[in-house]
């Protein structure tokens, strides 16, 4: 599965906003730090804005900043507000589900554990977790330790090598002679 880069750009967005609290944050200043067209950063404000997530301010001095709290805001309620289609087999559409496995296979099954599992790793996050405090005079972030974010622990699976098949048995051995 991959998210859409709309996804990742609105948290993109939301995470500089976060991080520049205590300033207007404009679509040019954000283009040119994400290396991203101001007209595709125009629609994503445009619908925070409507969600009413951020707020924007024409003219001079204007800009956007974030108004919603981001010790409250979840990186999965915003993930399943800009992504369209979390169907990640056929089978999860009812509708158009023509998989002839489908009346006894498992798959469904566990591919939904698995989405389940991710949003609720999503839902465990917050913007705030994302975002570290924007540091002092000194380079340092404000306060002690206490005071530093904490990243999030993401539990991936473990690795697995690749099996390769034994090819010892197919070569003969050598003979001497």
């Amino acid at each position: 599965m991959r998210l859409a880069e709309y996804t990742d750009y609105t948290l993109r967005v939301l995470m500089y906003c976060a991080a520049h609290a205590g300033t207007r944050v404009t679509v040019a200043e954000l283009a040119q730090r994400h290396a991203v067209s101001k007209n595709h950063l125009m629609k994503i404000v445009n619908d925070l804005a409507r969600r009413g997530l951020i707020e924007t301010t024409r003219g001079r001095g204007g800009g956007l900043r974030l108004l919603a709290d981001p010790a409250r805001l979840r990186i999965g309620d915003v993930v399943r507000d800009c992504e369209t289609d979390f169907r990640l087999v056929e089978c999860f559409d009812a509708a158009g589900n023509e998989c002839t496995l489908a009346p006894g296979c498992r798959l469904k099954h566990l591919f939904g554990t698995a989405l389940a599992a991710f949003f609720a790793a999503l839902d465990g996050a917050t913007l705030a977790d994302l975002v570290a405090p924007a540091p002092a005079r000194g380079g340092r972030p404000p306060g002690g330790p206490s005071q530093r974010v904490t990243p999030v622990p993401v539990r991936l699976p473990p690795a697995r090598r690749p099996r390769t098949p034994r090819i010892a048995a197919a070569v003969p051995a050598p003979t001497r002679g």
